[in-house]
C-alpha cells in the first residue's frame, strides 16, 4: 500500500461518545433476583462514535479534527481531554448545558459482553447549535482533504445539516464518506459512499440479501436512490461488496483473523476509507485496506483502533520484519490497546553475534513481547568514538527485525534511553550481568530489572579487533 507524503486532514462530524467498559467475574446468582452477581475487577473510559472514528484517523498518522456536542459534565471533561491527548483538534467540540454526554456502559465477564447500559438524548440538537456548527466550518471545508459524517442518531446529524455539509463538500470537490443510520438512507443523498453493514443495507433497501445477486440489487438501489459515487456494503467476515463502473458486484475479501470484539470495527472501516480516499488511493485498494484494519479491531477486545504497522503486516506477511521499526507513539498506542507483559532492553547492536541472540532470546522469555531500544548512528558515535557504528542504523534495524525474539523496534537519539523507559514503563527492564552494582537507567520506571549474562568471549568490540588484526 503506497501513500503519498502529505499527511491528510481530515474532518470528522457526528456523534461523540463514551465507551465505558467494565470487566468482572461471576461466580454466584443473586438471591434478590435470577441474575449474575458480578465482582467488578477494572473499569475504564474509551472513545466511542464519532470520537472512535478520529482515533482510529489519528493512529493511522492524518490530522484530524472533529465537531461534535457534548454536555457540561465529567464524562464530556474526559472525552475532550482525551481526544486532546492523542492529537485531535478539538476546537469545534461545542458543550451543551441541556443535554449530558452520550456513555455507553458496557459489562464484561471475561471477554463476554453480558449488558449493556445507556445514558444519552437523543433529540435533535437546537437549530441555532446545528447553524453554529455549520457556519464554523463553512469557510474552512477547503483545508480538509476528506470529510466524515458519523452518524449515531443522537442528534448531531440532522437531515438538513447533512445535506448542507454534502453540497458544500461536493462543491469544493471533497470526498464525503457517511456511516449511515436509520430507514431513510435519502438524506445521505450525494454522498460519496456509505458505509452501511449487510442489516443496514437490507433494512435501507427492503432487499433481503441471500446471494450475489440481490446483494448487487441492494447495493445498486440504495446508489441510485441516493445519487452516490460509490455504492457499497460491508459484509462482516466476507469483506466488502462493492459494485463497479458497469454495476456488476465485487467482494474485496477480507483476511482471516480471530474474532474477540466487532465492536467498533464500522468506526475503523470508515476512517480507514477516507485515509486512503483522502490521498486519491483507488477505492478497491482502499476497501482492502479498510478490511485489513478492519482484521485487527475486531481480534482486540473493546472500541480500538489500527496503525499501519499492523495493517502492513496482514497486507503483505512476507515483509513483516521490515515493519518492526516503529515510533514511539505507534508503539505506545499498541502497548494500550494490547495490555501485555512488556520486556525492554536497548544497545547498539552493531555487529550482531551469538551472544545478542541468545540475550535476546532470553529476554523475551520474560514476557509477552520485547521492545528494542536501538541507538541512533548519531548516538552510537557519542558513545563508541570514532569509527563506530561499523553498520548504520537502518541495516542494524533491518538484521534484528530478522530474529523472532524481537517484536518492536525504536530508535532513540540520546546517550540513553531513559526517556523511552519513561513512557514505556516496562514490566521488565533487562540490562547484561555486568550492570551489577551499577546504576541502570530507567529503572525507577519498570516493575523489574533483570541483569542477564552475556555469552562469553562475544562482543562486537572483539569481533571488531579480530577482523582488523
Amino acid at each position: 500500500m503506497l501513500f503519498t507524503k502529505k499527511t491528510p486532514r481530515i474532518l470528522v462530524i457526528g456523534d461523540l461518545m463514551v465507551d465505558h467498559y467494565i470487566w468482572g467475574e461471576s461466580t454466584r446468582i443473586s438471591p434478590e433476583a435470577p441474575v449474575q452477581v458480578i465482582d467488578v475487577k477494572s473499569e475504564n473510559n474509551r472513545l466511542g462514535g464519532a470520537c472512535n472514528v478520529a482515533n482510529n484517523l489519528a493512529s493511522l498518522g492524518a490530522n484530524v479534527e472533529i465537531c461534535g456536542v457534548v454536555g457540561q459534565d465529567s464524562m464530556g471533561d474526559w472525552l475532550v481531554k482525551a481526544l486532546d491527548d492523542i492529537g485531535v483538534d478539538i476546537q469545534h467540540v461545542i458543550r451543551d448545558t441541556s443535554r449530558p454526554t452520550t456513555q455507553k456502559s458496557r459489562f464484561l465477564l471475561g471477554n463476554q459482553q453480558v449488558l449493556r447500559v445507556d445514558r444519552e438524548i437523543k433529540n435533535d440538537i437546537s437549530k441555532a447549535l446545528q447553524e453554529k456548527i455549520f457556519s464554523d466550518l463553512e469557510c474552512r471545508i477547503c483545508d480538509y482533504d476528506a470529510i466524515i459524517l458519523s452518524d449515531y442518531n443522537k442528534g448531531v446529524l440532522s437531515k438538513e445539516l447533512i445535506q448542507k455539509f454534502i453540497s458544500l463538500a461536493k462543491s469544493e470537490n471533497k470526498p464525503i464518506l457517511c456511516d449511515p443510520k436509520g430507514r431513510d438512507f435519502t438524506k445521505y443523498k450525494g454522498a460519496t459512499l456509505l458505509t452501511p453493514n449487510k442489516k443496514e443495507a437490507q433494512i435501507a433497501s427492503d432487499i433481503e440479501i441471500v446471494d450475489q445477486k440481490t446483494l448487487q440489487e441492494c447495493a445498486k438501489k440504495i446508489k441510485q436512490e441516493c445519487n452516490l459515487t460509490v455504492s457499497l456494503i460491508t459484509l462482516s467476515e466476507d469483506g466488502i461488496g462493492i459494485l463497479d463502473k458497469n454495476d456488476e458486484i465485487c467482494i474485496v475479501p477480507t483476511s482471516a483473523r480471530e474474532v474477540f470484539d466487532v465492536t467498533g470495527a464500522g468506526d475503523t472501516v470508515i476512517a480507514a476509507l477516507a485515509f486512503c480516499l483522502a490521498q486519491k488511493i483507488d477505492i478497491y485498494e482502499a476497501c482492502r485496506f479498510a478490511n485489513a484494519a478492519a482484521a485487527v479491531v475486531v481480534s482486540k477486545v473493546g472500541s480500538a483502533t489500527a496503525n499501519l504497522t499492523e495493517i502492513e503486516k496482514i497486507l503483505n506477511p512476507i515483509v513483516e520484519s521490515r515493519t518492526k521499526v516503529i515510533s514511539l507513539n505507534v508503539l505506545m498506542e499498541i502497548l494500550h490497546q494490547q495490555r501485555k507483559k512488556v520486556v525492554f532492553t536497548n544497545g547498539c547492536f552493531d555487529i550482531l553475534h551469538r551472544g545478542h541472540v541468545q540475550y535476546l532470546e532470553q529476554a523475551r522469555a520474560l514476557g509477552d513481547l520485547l521492545v528494542v531500544g536501538l541507538n541512533t548512528d548519531a548516538s552510537v558515535k557519542r558513545l563508541k568514538g570514532k569509527g563506530r557504528p561499523i553498520n548504520s542504523q537502518e541495516d542494524r534495524a533491518l538484521v534484528l527485525s530478522g530474529l523472532e525474539s524481537v517484536d518492536y523496534i525504536v530508535y532513540f537519539d540520546e546517550d540513553t534511553p531513559y526517556h523511552l523507559i519513561e513512557r514505556i514503563q516496562p514490566d521488565f527492564l533487562v540490562k547484561g550481568a555486568d550492570y551489577k552494582d551499577k546504576e541502570v537507567v530507567g529503572s525507577e520506571f519498570a516493575k523489574e530489572v533483570v541483569l542477564m549474562d552475556y555469552v562469553e568471549n562475544h562482543s562486537t568490540t572483539n569481533l571488531i579487533k579480530k577482523i582488523r588484526g
